[in-house]
């Protein structure tokens, strides 16, 4: 089945926007041209079941060539899941369960299909081919590349130079991986730019073992909410794909200004010649970035809610953080008798208010937690000190958007 001709101006777009490279663009648009559906390659280690905001920016590149008819094919790490891709970490992940890995990707796949066509979606498991697998074929596959190849990969040349451990499993990895193209005849492998090294011993497998090599399509990697590093759930600069609409539209209100355009461009559809009058008026100063940024905020976050929850989420900004307004459904913590004895760390991971008393002095020091009190006025928290003067009917506030008010036990 072949498709109808493409327009130049729709290839441009596939291949300029949220693109960090593409090897070989030239075979991949020639590819494109030619109306035969391809293979979209993308895989996944279920050894986490989140995904957020920097996964996106790929998933939308594989709906955008699903709705020009192309096959997206995901293959589930269940192997490679057990050995663990440094990616950049230096540290391997734990070796995972049968039942762990079945969990994670069940919980991988329902935020997954949120972006892409479940509809027109292939799901692959490794186990499908690997579990054939024998000693033999392992050493079979290992002759193909050299230790001094894999040592080209930044990650293990760094670690190598500094005398640091390198598992052998972990030179397994990129094997695995590039095995799977093989399995499933991939044509176009997708990943962010850190896996550049992985997607390109595919290609190369692939040429040794007679098939045409795939093109390797990799995304930019997403600057988190910091503005600092790239966004990770261990870095706490993330915005999940299953948050809140009010979570989401907060943190995305958080972005630093210099983030609005590359968020626009990688995670909306907003025309391009409109991206380019985002950038004028932040340049010149000509609109509010606040504005601008609520835009962004509603866009993202009606691609994972409704419009009126995205809608709402916005008035909830205003009135909450803008207006330092104090929502009115916010969980009650019944007070116990010996709180004035306890320090502000454990109270706020009762309180829910932090997930541990690390991340409680944390907030702590950062001068992040507030007593609003039930008479009139508030007052700032520092340091870890014994919550005393805490009465019925104050209300703890952590961060803009946390919320818990104090009743009596």
């Amino acid at each position: 089945m072949t498709q109808r001709p493409i327009s130049q101006e729709t290839i441009e777009q596939v291949i300029r926007r949220g693109v960090r490279e593409i090897i070989s663009q030239e075979e991949f648009v020639a590819m494109l041209r030619a109306g035969k559906p391809l293979r979209l390659k993308m895989g996944f280690d279920p050894s986490r079941p989140d995904i957020h905001l920097g996964h996106v920016v790929g998933l939308r590149k594989l709906r955008q060539l699903q709705e020009m008819g192309h096959q997206v094919i995901l293959i589930v790490g269940d192997w490679t899941a057990q050995i663990g891709d440094p990616s950049g970490q230096s540290v391997t992940r734990p070796m995972l369960t049968h039942d762990e890995v079945k969990a994670n990707a069940e919980s991988y796949m329902r935020q997954f299909f949120k972006v892409v066509d479940r509809t027109r979606t292939q799901v692959e498991w490794q186990s499908q081919w690997f579990g054939k697998f024998t000693l033999a074929d392992v050493i079979r596959l290992t002759s193909k590349f050299t230790v001094a190849q894999f040592l080209e990969r930044d990650d293990f040349a760094q670690r190598f130079q500094e005398h640091r451990p390198i598992a052998i499993t972990e030179l397994l990895y990129p094997l695995l991986q590039a095995y799977d193209s093989v399995a499933i005849q991939s044509d176009v492998e997708f990943g962010g730019s850190d896996q550049k090294f992985n997607l390109l011993v595919g290609r190369q497998l692939q040429g040794m073992l007679g098939q045409k090599p795939q093109q390797c399509f990799l995304m930019p990697l997403l600057v988190g909410t910091d503005g600092a590093h790239k966004m990770s759930k261990s870095l706490g600069n993330y915005v999940a794909v299953e948050e809140p609409p009010n979570d989401m539209f907060g943190k995305l209100m958080s972005l630093p200004d210099e983030l609005i355009v590359p968020y626009f461009e990688y995670l909306t559809d907003v025309p391009v010649a409109e991206l380019g009058e985002i950038s004028r008026c932040l340049g010149d100063h000509s609109v509010n970035p606040m504005e601008i940024k609520k835009r962004l905020a509603r866009e993202i976050t009606r691609q994972f809610h409704t419009a009126a929850e995205a809608d709402a989420a916005r008035q909830h900004f205003e009135r909450v953080v803008q207006g330092r307004d104090i929502p009115q459904d916010i969980p009650e913590f019944a007070l116990p008798q010996d709180a004035p004895s306890r320090r502000w760390s454990a109270l706020l991971v009762e309180t829910r208010l932090a997930s541990s008393v690390t991340e409680a002095k944390r907030l702590l020091n950062q001068g992040a937690v507030e007593v609003i009190a039930a008479s009139g006025g508030s007052r700032a928290i520092s340091g870890d000190a014994p919550a005393s003067q805490l009465a019925a009917g104050d209300v703890i506030k952590v961060g803009k958007r946390r919320f818990v008010r104090v009743v009596k036990e």
